[in-house]
């Protein structure tokens, strides 16, 4: 196993972990900059206000798009372990 096979496998292992999470990070950040919106033109500087929605957000999120990310893992998973005797050999 040389170094440009671990470099392969590592950069497809970060671009899935990339993939994966982007959908619920993307989620969050949108929920949260439109809370502060909210907070900002209203005056209401309540801190916990901010939780709810993007727990909400990130559920539905994570429902939305739970099968694609389950896949995303699954391949990446089933490209490991079938190139696995590459890796020892």
């Amino acid at each position: 196993m040389g170094p440009d096979t671990v470099l392969n496998l590592a950069e497809n292992a970060v671009l899935t972990i990339l993939l994966v999470a982007g959908p619920l990070l993307i989620a969050a950040v949108a929920l949260g900059l439109m809370v502060a919106i909210f907070q900002a033109t209203t005056q209401i500087q309540e801190q916990t206000l901010a939780f709810i929605p993007k727990i909400v957000g990130v559920l539905a999120a994570l429902i939305a798009f739970g099968p694609w990310m389950l896949s995303q893992v699954t391949n990446f998973g089933y490209q490991v372990l079938s190139n696995l005797h590459n890796f020892i050999g």
